[in-house]
């Protein structure tokens, strides 16, 4: 996924979960990464939850996006928990 505008929440995402924006980016953009639509967590049913491996911060990373119209918008983004981990792991095609 490309084009994704964290100039809302890249900020609350840092300082909440110490996650830089490109950490989210290069997990978005995993070829093996697991999307999940609507997030299960989602209160709206919008959102979308993808989880992707980035090598810049090491890990496996939760990205929530949103799109709205033609714009695609970073929510929020932490270190994959447990559960996400394994969504990754067992949950590929």
């Amino acid at each position: 996924m490309e084009g994704v505008d964290w100039s809302y929440r890249a900020d609350y995402m840092h300082d909440r979960h110490g996650i830089e924006a490109e950490w989210a980016d290069e997990a978005l953009a995993d070829p093996d990464a697991l999307r999940i639509a609507p997030d299960p967590a989602s209160k709206s049913g919008r959102s979308v939850r993808t989880i992707g491996y980035s090598s810049l911060a090491g890990c496996l990373i939760t990205v929530i996006t949103l799109t709205e119209g033609d714009a695609t918008y970073g929510v929020n983004g932490w270190r994959s928990n447990e559960t996400d981990i394994r969504r990754y792991r067992e949950e590929q095609p």
